[in-house]
């Protein structure tokens, strides 16, 4: 059964500055848990469309080699990668940046007292639910937090 996973982080950062990081593949290592005993084992590589990475990591303590290819890069903007050999049967892993004003009509005010009093109970509500259809620790607290941007 094919699964998906899609997360999205906002960086109080400079879209160049972000995609840079990600566009150096020892980065990688930066930003993967320990647990996973992750390390890029091909050194420079030049991320282009086409170039491949060689990883190993250790996987609930069994040792995996894992290697990507680079199959779409738009400098700047995105890029993908695709395990060619690895743990999974398929993986295949999309970056998007994309530069974001999200700023509610009526600026801060609004946001604090109307706007994001009512999203946060909104998506609490759908989390609550959620886990109740699908089941889940209902001790866990439910979090749902809107961060201001710097």
């Amino acid at each position: 059964m094919p699964f998906r996973l899609e997360t999205r982080l906002w960086l109080a950062a400079p879209l160049d500055s972000v995609f840079a990081f990600f566009a150096d593949p020892a980065n990688l290592e930066r930003i993967t848990p320990s647990f996973l005993h992750f390390r890029v084992v091909t050194p420079g590589v030049e991320m282009k469309r086409g170039a491949t990475i060689d990883y190993r990591l250790r996987l609930h303590g069994i040792p995996f080699r894992w290697q990507s290819e680079i199959t779409a890069w738009d400098a700047g903007a995105r890029f993908r990668d695709e395990q060619r050999r690895g743990p999974y049967r398929y993986w295949r892993h999309s970056h998007l940046f994309r530069e974001e004003d999200n700023d509610v009509p009526g600026g801060y005010a609004v946001h604090q007292w109307l706007v994001g009093p009512d999203l946060i109970r909104i998506f609490t509500y759908r989390q609550e639910r959620l886990r109740e259809i699908f089941g889940g620790d209902r001790h866990e607290p439910v979090r749902v937090v809107i961060q201001r941007k710097l």
